[in-house]
């Protein structure tokens, strides 16, 4: 039968264990809705995680020391701390802690010893303790377990099999999570695109299995060559990708540059008959935000530098750019964000057809070096290049099937395609800045003789930055492979500039850029 004390002492037990509970929990959720509503980084999430566990553990030492210490009913709490960190942070920290709930209890036991207390609990309290370190081992073995059997599940599902880096819906969902960190850190993050030079033709001559096996090493070298926070996947068929948090443009030129290299310097079996003697990679580089707004701007602005690389000679690293960027310290404000999207319709542009990527880039190219050798200003110079940058623009209307036929188009194919220097009018016109820009993008496909569309201007009605324009427009579509037609040869296509001159082109600037196509054929090989 109990006595009143004793009654009375169990009262105030149930109460102390109530509200240290009650206390605990109220901390607990406190401790939550502050991690929620701050941006905490990982490195600061285990510093806090340590923290976590010490108060826990600072309650329930002072839950034992007010409810009796030594004679405490309530060391059997530390059972569950010991519990929930081997859960949640693994055998390590699960040991750590019943370490420290064992010496607590014990080191009670032994105090009250000292004070020449009799204490009947002490091998009561020396099994509980065993009962602390074998859950610890034994729940810490089986979490270990079942976190290795998830990293196998998440291998199968989130790695590629023949290269063993992450596949494309690993790298799209990492990208999404990098993107959002970046815009609640303030941060950056850059992203690699890295293709094969020549794989088709290594698959070609050495069959798949032999590209299968420089899938593998290239993948291997790559997981070997970046850091431990990047991530390297394979985007698809021979193009891999490298997710890059918080890295500047110039610290990712650098890793590709590094990845560039060592794959360069990799001896691949065949790789002597191959076109350059060497199995080699192109990377594209861009970052977040400066180069792009989201994620969809952030892949095609790498795609967009990546084959920048590809048709400069390949085995280079390229960072993306944009002529548009110059624009930004032209333009009235309230037209930046229309500038941001013409950048997104070429990239869209560049992703239907190939074709206009790679041309534009050369025309750029050869109006630079024909402005020269002409003589314009500086800021005839401006207008001229951004035209050349801009003259494909409404092929954005024109179907990709229709781009990218391999039979003559009809006539009302045609038609539709002719289309494309009014569409890019229009969706420039509203631009105050471009408006000098406009008679390049409408008339260059104008005919010196008048016979051109859309308007037949002839002669000199043609203004004269367009006529530079056509020239260098007309023999990179010469010397360019379309899907209807060969490219001709460079001593062909001049021929062909001869023949039209002063029918389709204006003989003195056919004249001028056929000595720039002499004095510079070296530099214009390289863009092949």
């Amino acid at each position: 039968m109990y006595t009143k004390n004793s009654k009375i002492y169990i009262q105030y037990n149930i109460i102390t264990a109530f509200i240290s509970i009650t206390l605990l929990i109220l901390i607990y959720e406190g401790w939550i809705l502050f991690l929620k509503n701050n941006q905490i980084c990982i490195k600061t999430l285990r510093i806090i995680d340590i923290i976590e566990i010490l108060i826990f553990i600072a309650i329930v030492s002072i839950l034992i020391f007010i409810s009796g210490g030594y004679l405490s009913n309530y060391k059997f709490l530390f059972l569950f701390i010991i519990i929930t960190s081997t859960i949640q942070f693994g055998m390590k920290c699960g040991t750590y802690v019943s370490a420290i709930g064992s010496i607590f209890i014990l080191g009670v036991d032994i105090l009250s010893m000292l004070l020449n207390t009799v204490n009947k609990y002490f091998e009561t309290d020396l099994i509980l303790s065993g009962v602390f370190v074998l859950t610890s081992w034994l729940l810490g073995y089986y979490v270990k377990v079942e976190n290795e059997y998830r990293e196998q599940l998440a291998d199968l599902v989130n790695k590629d099999e023949l290269t063993g880096v992450y596949n494309h819906r690993f790298f799209q969902d990492s990208l999404t999570r990098g993107i959002a960190q970046c815009k609640k850190e303030n941060s950056t993050i850059a992203l690699l695109f890295i293709d094969i030079d020549h794989f088709k033709y290594y698959n070609d001559l050495y069959g798949h299995q032999k590209g299968d096996y420089v899938l593998r090493e290239i993948g291997c070298i790559l997981k070997n060559n970046i850091r431990d926070k990047d991530i390297v996947a394979r985007y698809g068929g021979e193009e891999f990708a490298v997710i890059l948090p918080r890295t500047s443009e110039g610290e990712a030129f650098l890793v590709g540059e590094r990845i560039r290299s060592k794959i360069e310097e990799y001896e691949f079996e065949g790789e002597e008959h191959l076109p350059n003697g060497k199995l080699t990679v192109s990377i594209g580089v861009s970052y977040f935000p400066e180069k792009s707004k989201n994620k969809e701007e952030l892949i095609n602005s790498a795609d967009d530098a990546l084959y920048r690389a590809k048709f400069f000679n390949k085995n280079r690293v390229e960072i993306y750019y944009s002529i548009l960027e110059e624009l930004k310290g032209d333009i009235e404000d309230k037209h930046i964000d229309l500038i941001s999207s013409i950048k997104t319709l070429i990239s869209v542009i560049n992703a239907k057809d190939r074709y206009t990527y790679g041309h534009t880039e050369r025309v750029v190219i050869y109006c630079d070096l024909l402005a020269d050798k002409l003589g314009l200003s500086e800021e005839e110079k401006k207008i001229l290049r951004y035209g050349a940058y801009l003259h494909d623009i409404g092929k954005i209307h024109i179907p990709q099937e229709l781009l990218n036929k391999k039979m003559p188009l009809t006539n009302d194919e045609w038609n539709i395609l002719k289309k494309h220097s009014e569409n890019g009018v229009e969706i420039i016109k509203t631009v105050d800045s471009l408006k000098n820009v406009i008679p390049l993008i409408l008339h260059h496909h104008e005919k010196y003789d008048g016979t051109g569309y859309p308007n037949g201007l002839k002669g000199d009605k043609i203004p004269y930055l367009t006529r530079i324009l056509t020239v260098a427009d007309s023999f990179d579509a010469m010397t360019s492979n379309r899907p209807y037609k060969s490219r001709k040869s460079y001593n062909e296509a001049i021929e062909e500039l001869k023949k039209y001159s002063s029918i389709q082109f204006d003989s003195a600037i056919v004249d001028a850029f056929i000595e720039v196509i002499n004095i510079n054929k070296h530099v214009f090989e390289k863009v092949r």
